[in-house]
């Protein structure tokens, strides 16, 4: 990988647009290796290739500019039930051959697994999405300066309560993947990106209030600029005068944002390496009702308006829509081709991974249904006692993905009589991932999709116990 970082526009003279991004030629280049499997032997090979881009300015100036590209190169053997992996972060062919015969070697010191083999081709076949945007490419770096300080300046004057901005960023990356293997699989696809995030502050006595926002697309021009900077700004200054709440029962409202971030760390336990290990509280729970009857959601990486969409998986295979939980019923889990082969269900296609890495189970595209709670102001509209909630604060940390228990910090505004009232904070919210799907009462009709890859409405959940100050 190749990098560089500077205060001044010199760093940057390694132009994107220079530089081939081509998914068929990183498909030849593991062609050529899996052509060199041996009888008796599983081979495969994943390439990736990118470019990309981060901008941090600070005082309308640049304080940082990278530029970074990217080569790397898995080969995984396996013979006799043995699994050997090597990577390497070059094509060059001599190279890759010496990774190859690393990767033989390293089998013989693992562990007979019979469970152990590459992805075998199931059929079905991929669905054709244009995931590309040559602009990112060709953007100049001057483009993607002005757009960082663009969003710092609108921030500063947005609010004359904003007294700084942390961090006023742009990001984008463009990159290609291709997989090939003995078994006779051979994927190939690629994806351009671009964000743009901010932090604002705010000062409030003696201490600072914080707002932050993103935004992300496949090309630069579909960023919604105004809308980071408006909701960073006011994020910050609705905190104002936040003070620690009586402790009691509430409802939590959640705009799409914090829905997406609840919901997926759900999803993120329904994979099948945690339901085989039982390291999941919805183990054994298929057909089971899990979730209130208005909650529906799937793994959906066949839709182009999902940052998180794909052709294929991260084993070749074609990647498919995998109903979770519909009408608050476990519809099922997400397996590789390892853990599916262990569960006796097969891949769903929903293997993930860096190309220097192994496969795992994973998420892709989460997307929760649309309901018929309407607008956030009308879910907000609906609620008598309740906080719109901001920020979760160690939302990862505070939540015990076995158990399914959770203790998070919020911010937000208390909703009183279904208006917004005063701002909160210092205080935490506390039940289990089961109950919290349970307790859902009602979801909105605007489904949003959102930079994470994630597509969602806003969410209403009962019965939550805030804790906060007592008396």
């Amino acid at each position: 990988m190749t990098s560089s970082s500077s205060p001044s526009m010199s760093s940057s003279s390694k132009n994107a647009s220079s530089i081939n991004i081509d998914s068929a030629q990183l498909l030849t280049v593991a062609s050529r290796l899996v052509e060199q499997a041996e009888p008796g032997e599983q081979l495969e090979v994943a390439c990736g290739h990118s470019v990309s881009t981060t901008v941090r300015v600070y005082g309308g100036e640049v304080e940082s500019f990278t530029n970074a590209e990217s080569h790397g190169v898995g080969v995984r053997v396996i013979r006799d039930g043995r699994e050997g992996f090597a990577s390497a972060g070059t094509l060059d062919p001599a190279l890759l051959d010496q990774t190859l015969a690393d990767a033989r070697d390293n089998s013989n010191y693992a562990e007979a697994d019979p469970d152990a083999g590459i992805a075998e081709p199931d059929g079905i076949a991929a669905v054709d999405i244009d995931l590309w945007r040559e602009e990112i490419l060709s953007m100049s770096s001057q483009e993607k300066i002005d757009l960082a300080i663009q969003l710092e300046r609108r921030v500063l004057d947005g609010d004359d309560r904003i007294s700084g901005v942390r961090v006023s960023a742009y990001g984008d990356s463009a990159g290609a993947f291709a997989l090939a293997s003995s078994a006779g699989i051979r994927a190939r696809s690629q994806a351009t990106s671009a964000s743009l995030s901010v932090q604002a502050l705010a000062d409030d006595d003696d201490r600072t209030q914080t707002g932050s926002a993103y935004d992300g697309a496949r090309k630069a021009a579909d960023l919604d600029l105004e809308w980071v900077a408006d909701r960073a700004v006011s994020r910050a200054i609705d905190l104002i005068g936040a003070s620690k709440p009586t402790s009691r029962t509430v409802s939590l409202v959640l705009d799409p944002h914090l829905s997406a971030t609840v919901i997926g760390l759900i999803a993120g336990t329904l994979t099948g390496d945690r339901i085989i290990k039982k390291r999941s509280p919805f183990v054994d729970r298929v057909g089971e009702e899990v979730a209130a009857t208005s909650l529906s959601f799937i793994d959906d990486p066949t839709d182009p308006d999902s940052l998180g969409a794909d052709s294929h998986d991260g084993e070749g295979l074609a990647c498919r829509s995998n109903p979770l939980v519909v009408d608050g019923v476990l519809q099922g889990y997400l397996f590789d081709s390892y853990n599916g082969r262990r569960a006796g269900t097969g891949s769903t296609g929903s293997a993930v991974r860096g190309t220097r890495g192994l496969p795992s189970p994973g998420i892709h595209a989460l997307s929760v249904a649309a309901g018929t709670g309407g607008s956030l102001d009308e879910l907000i509209a609906g609620v008598d006692e309740g906080v719109l909630v901001f920020s979760l604060a160690g939302l990862h940390s505070g939540v015990n993905p076995v158990s399914g228990d959770f203790s998070v910090g919020v911010e937000g505004r208390v909703i009183r009589n279904g208006q917004l009232a005063e701002p909160i904070g210092e205080c935490t919210v506390g039940s289990t991932l089961q109950r919290l799907l349970m307790d859902i009462s009602a979801v909105g009709s605007d489904r949003t999709h959102l930079p994470s890859g994630v597509s969602t409405p806003s969410l209403v959940i009962g019965d939550v116990m805030l804790s906060g100050a007592t008396g």
